[in-house]
């Protein structure tokens, strides 16, 4: 695994340059190797924009795809697929529900609260726990559809969103199976970072700074914005900006703006605590090898109990499973949701 020199002023300055509004970006062409392929269309779904609200309340926007050729009175398997963080639907949630409803799925992807077109205030607040009940708010849509059979519900969670799958499944026991792919543990990564190079007075610097920024917040009743999450110093900073910074990702909407006092929130977000507890549920963790944060995933399948498995991808780094149509192993995730759901479609 190569990683930056100077880990640990690299990481300093990261967030250090989150929670101070440092605006560093670069600009570069897309690589569109691997048939990368983001904003994918498919002439044998449908898709609907839908909306519906979680347990406090809060309207989540999300895109209900369908397979055209669906037989009437059948109940159908259902899968959940959940962003990025600091993502939209759009960004890598769409693709993963477009391909798997091509399979005979019925699926969602939604816009996580605070994010996109779903509520909440201020845009771009920290909140795991609301993250992870969306989730479950899904659930509650998907169950309750008619063409849809409830006792077969799984859930794709994509990178940050993998951490928040895994603590909605730990409490929903209405979630039968559980695919996480590039998985990012948020809370792990604000305590401890990527390779435990961020010490408790970086952490504790940064707080100290959030802290601030919550008195200055209140007093002028405007939340205080960091720069976004494309930060090119960033240890995945480079292939991070391949995506959202050029015609291969970026979602003109989304500009991936932060509050960065909220980020407090996340050194309490223990996603893989009670892992175990998923079981006999099972997980499927899917990673690249050339990622530096696959220690995340490496961590969860090391905690979790059976049934789980693991599948590597050669080469790919943790972008490369958002969009890579080429690298992500769709009949694998096919497979482990056709045989886990076990339903025959």
């Amino acid at each position: 695994m190569k990683l930056v020199s100077s880990v640990s002023k690299i990481a300093a300055v990261v967030l250090l340059g989150a929670t101070l509004g440092m605006n560093i970006s670069v600009a570069q062409a897309a690589d569109m190797s691997h048939g990368a392929d983001n904003f994918y269309k498919s002439d044998k779904v449908n898709s609907e924009v839908v909306r519906f609200k979680n347990a406090y309340g809060m309207e989540v926007t999300g895109t209900l795809f369908t397979p055209k050729q669906m037989e009437k009175g059948k109940k159908y398997d259902a899968l959940i697929v959940g962003h990025p963080f600091a993502a939209v639907r759009q960004q890598a949630a769409n693709l993963y529900a477009t391909k798997m409803a091509e399979a005979g799925f019925v699926t969602l992807s939604f816009d996580q609260s605070y994010w996109g077109e779903s509520a909440g205030t201020p845009r771009g607040a920290v909140l795991p726990d609301v993250y992870a009940e969306n989730f479950s708010a899904a659930v509650d849509y998907l169950g309750t559809r008619t063409f849809v059979d409830r006792e077969k519900i799984g859930v794709i969670g994509i990178c940050g969103s993998g951490g928040f799958a895994i603590a909605a499944t730990k409490v929903d026991p209405r979630i039968k199976a559980l695919a996480t792919v590039a998985m990012y543990d948020m809370g792990e990564y604000f305590r401890t970072g990527l390779n435990h190079e961020r010490t408790p007075e970086m952490r504790n610097k940064d707080l100290a700074t959030a802290a601030e920024q919550r008195y200055q917040a209140f007093t002028t009743g405007k939340p205080v914005y960091g720069p976004g999450q494309n930060d090119p110093i960033f240890i995945e900073g480079k292939e991070s900006n391949d995506f959202y910074q050029t015609e291969r990702g970026k979602v003109a909407s989304n500009d991936r703006r932060t509050v960065p006092a909220t980020y407090a929130r996340f050194m309490n977000f223990h996603p893989f605590i009670d892992i175990e507890t998923i079981s006999p549920r099972p997980i499927l963790f899917v990673v690249g090898d050339a990622a530096p944060s696959r220690t995340y995933t490496d961590t969860a399948y090391k905690m979790a109990a059976e049934p789980k498995e693991l599948v590597e991808i050669k080469g790919a780094n943790r972008i490369d499973l958002y969009d890579r149509t080429e690298l992500i192993p769709w009949d694998k995730l096919i497979s482990f949701f056709d045989k886990n759901l076990n339903s025959t479609r």
